[in-house]
């Protein structure tokens, strides 16, 4: 027991410092929220307690107010809603891929799918430039063949939610596959062993023994995935905001952004309270997929 505890201690000793950098990332700015309140304006020393004109509730009923928030709401939702599919590819690939039978064929498809991961956005828009702007290699390859027309992507609004949601499914779907390839690894091979003995194929196998083992990880990941459907991130949308999709790409981080540092105005206490929207609505949203996977699952995950 002696040494249970001696190697427990070390592991929260250990902890320690992910704790404090968690607690500084994700905690301590909340305190600017008090700006909020205020009528801040870029200058001043916040420290020394320079916070400009106290004007109470007046940004978050500007904020109900503000004709563009309806828009960017729904733009967030769509692009948000269609991006969830890619817990369901994720699960796929998966799937798929713990069927394959050569072992270097096999890394190399799961080092090639993850790669995307870590790519940052501004190369990946370089690419799609590349491709699909007017001058293009799709577009130069229609025009040597005779083609009259062209490929319009980036600056088509018709296409940009399903293009924006195709580009976060092919990002981030061979990342998400870890955890359910990790939770393939951990099911009883003995099941499998037993099933085939009775004359179970490969089919009826992952439907019988594999989907099952995942189910509960898939479900828990994507109510965590709902709960986060505001926060779409900006650097994405950053790239790919053009005047011809800028009704559609909009998105609330962008939109936060925009009113923060792009407007003339810089007007900082709007944007945090834009900001305390979507931090209210995904803790709201937390706490409802919160009951809902406790009453499926029978426990909760917080």
């Amino acid at each position: 027991m002696t040494k249970r505890r001696k190697y427990d201690d070390q592991l929260l000793i250990m902890a320690i410092p992910f704790c404090l950098l968690a607690l500084a990332i994700s905690y301590v700015p909340i305190a600017g929220w008090a700006l909020s309140l205020f009528r801040y304006k870029p200058g001043l020393d916040i420290l020394k307690g320079q916070v400009g004109e106290f004007v109470g509730f007046h940004w978050f009923a500007f904020l109900l107010r503000d004709s563009n928030i309806p828009g960017v709401l729904i733009n967030t939702l769509s692009i948000s809603f269609f991006s969830l599919f890619g817990s369901v590819v994720s699960v796929i690939f998966a799937l798929l891929l713990t069927e394959v039978r050569s072992k270097w064929y096999k890394r190399f498809i799961q080092t090639t799918t993850t790669l995307p991961n870590f790519i940052s956005w501004i190369i990946i828009y370089s690419v799609a430039f590349s491709l699909f702007s007017n001058e293009g290699v799709i577009n130069t390859i229609i025009a040597a063949l005779g083609g009259a027309g062209k490929v319009r992507i980036l600056d088509n609004a018709r296409v940009t939610w399903t293009f924006m949601s195709l580009m976060n499914i092919w990002k981030g779907a061979g990342w998400g596959a870890i955890i359910y390839l990790a939770t393939i690894a951990g099911i009883d091979q003995e099941l499998y062993e037993a099933a085939r003995i009775d004359g179970a194929n490969r089919l009826k196998l992952a439907l019988h023994i594999t989907w099952p083992g995942i189910s509960e990880t898939f479900l828990v990941l994507m109510l965590l995935s709902v709960s986060n459907i505001l926060r779409t991130g900006m650097d994405q949308y950053l790239m790919f905001w053009n005047g011809a999709v800028a009704s559609k790409i909009t998105v609330l981080d962008y939109y936060t952004y925009q009113i923060a540092m792009k407007s003339q105005s810089f007007n900082y206490s709007y944007a945090t309270a834009v900001g305390m929207l979507k931090s209210i609505v995904s803790v709201a949203l937390l706490f409802t997929v919160n009951a809902i996977a406790k009453k499926v699952r029978g426990n909760s995950l917080v």
